[in-house]
């Protein structure tokens, strides 16, 4: 049961919301078909390239916020997003190989397999395929979130087991889940919102960076200050890559934030740009975080397999951007319409409709496979991309490391959408170069993500 009376950043409520995709062709050979031991992947159907899009551009869905609650100053919600109905880009697609009609997403009923992207998927969309098979053993990415998920070490090894990944456990020390204070017996009141959070963001490093160990600090509330706590318990315990899924609006107070939590050099703290389109969250303002925007991840007939837009449902729902009104800018972010802090920096799928797998089975939540979206997926999966790339340097900013592969071949620019309207087109308009929706854009392999 979710935790009664759970504060969260004012501004945050349960939102239900729809969401379209579609792609201007497909061919067979481009469409990342799981090559893990995943009972889902079908059997080829010979139909055109014509066909397959049609029946992709249907995809569309209904989600609702992972973690709801009465709204209160100085809490943060985490930015998950739940498919409870519909149809995804992933089972449009299996259908359309398969020759078959798609089958739906019902309310709360659990799914046999999964019904959203899946590792090789995101592998593939993001150049990942050989580095995740060699990279990042004995690197640690830590999970920040609140409350705790009691069954988090089984839902991860579900999830691992299905796709074919190795195991992960406690008792291998693969996967360590401690409080805020580093215990490992003394945890959080369990929420069955913020499980699924967990769960995804678990599976997430599980799909990028599957060789890397996973530390899960479960912060006692979602406040600032014990999420904060948390930041530096994870960094305190080891941990070179530290996500976080969570934010909030702005406050003048920030600054004090960014000092005590965030200000860890030669560690890479990634932060969601948020889920309710245009406009700037804390901590994706930090100037010490790397803000990860979203998109909208489709397969396509180009020499990449995939294409990638601007994540944005409706006006009220889509990535975060936006020039901070608090946050000091810093020095290797050179845009010139905005004198602070620019969210975002990179950006990675973050669009329910073309969501990823997830296994949750804690809660009223907790239905098994689900598919997910939001920019809490973008986040764990740009830190496990800069675990696969190995420890930052001690006195590095790894946020500034992107901005030095800026406008090459190591990033997927972003040029199409938006996530709202603005007065200066860039902070919420994808255009060649840097934006804020998707900041210099999502990864093609490494390079853009090492020192």
């Amino acid at each position: 049961m979710r935790t009664p009376n759970t504060p969260h950043i004012s501004g945050r409520w349960l939102r239900i919301g729809s969401a379209t995709t579609a792609t201007a062709a497909l061919l067979l050979a481009g469409l990342g078909i799981a090559t893990q031991a995943d009972a889902a992947t079908p059997t080829p159907h010979k139909v055109s390239a014509r066909t397959v899009a049609a029946q992709v551009a249907k995809a569309h869905v209904q989600y609702e916020s992972a973690c709801d609650a009465t709204p209160k100053k100085g809490y943060a919600a985490c930015n998950a997003l739940r498919v409870t109905g519909g149809t995804t880009a992933y089972m449009e697609k299996q259908a359309a190989l398969k020759g078959v009609t798609p089958k739906t997403i019902k309310p709360d009923a659990s799914s046999a397999t999964p019904t959203g992207y899946g590792p090789t998927d995101l592998q593939s969309a993001y150049g990942l395929t050989s580095a995740a098979s060699s990279n990042g053993s004995g690197e640690t990415v830590a999970i920040v979130d609140a409350y705790d998920d009691p069954n988090a070490a089984a839902d991860l090894a579900t999830y691992r087991s299905y796709y074919g990944l190795s195991a992960c456990t406690v008792a291998s020390g693969c996967f360590k889940k401690v409080s805020q204070t580093g215990s490992t017996s003394s945890l959080p009141t369990a929420d069955s919102g913020w499980a699924g959070e967990i769960s995804l963001d678990l599976d997430m490093v599980s799909a990028i960076a599957p060789n890397a160990n996973i530390l899960l600090v479960e912060a006692d509330s979602s406040s600032m200050e014990d999420l904060g706590t948390a930041v530096n318990e994870a960094v305190k315990l080891g941990a070179k890559f530290v996500s976080n899924s969570y934010g909030g609006d702005e406050e003048s107070s920030d600054s004090t934030y960014d000092s005590s939590y965030f200000n860890h050099p030669g560690v890479a703290i990634t932060v969601s740009a948020g889920d309710s389109a245009y406009g700037a969250e804390y901590p994706a303002a930090s100037k010490y975080v790397t803000s990860v925007g979203g998109t909208k991840l489709s397969t396509s007939s180009n020499s990449r397999g995939w294409t990638e837009s601007v994540w944005k449902t409706s006006s009220t729902e889509g990535t975060g951007s936006g020039c901070s009104s608090y946050d000091a800018k810093p020095s290797w972010q050179t845009d010139t319409g905005c004198t602070k802090r620019m969210i975002s920096d990179v950006s990675a799928v973050a669009d329910p409709a073309t969501g990823v797998s997830v296994y949750d089975s804690y809660g009223s939540d907790g239905t098994g496979w689900n598919t997910y979206g939001g920019t809490s997926a973008s986040s764990p999966i740009i830190a496990s991309v800069y675990a696969l790339a190995g420890t930052p340097g001690s006195s590095d900013y790894p946020a500034q490391y992107p901005y030095n592969a800026a406008g090459t071949s190591a990033l997927n620019d972003v040029t199409s959408g938006n996530n709202g309207t603005c007065s200066t087109s860039y902070y919420c308009t994808a255009g060649t170069g840097y934006d804020g929706p998707t900041g210099w854009g999502t990864p093609e392999g490494l390079d853009a993500f090492t020192g």
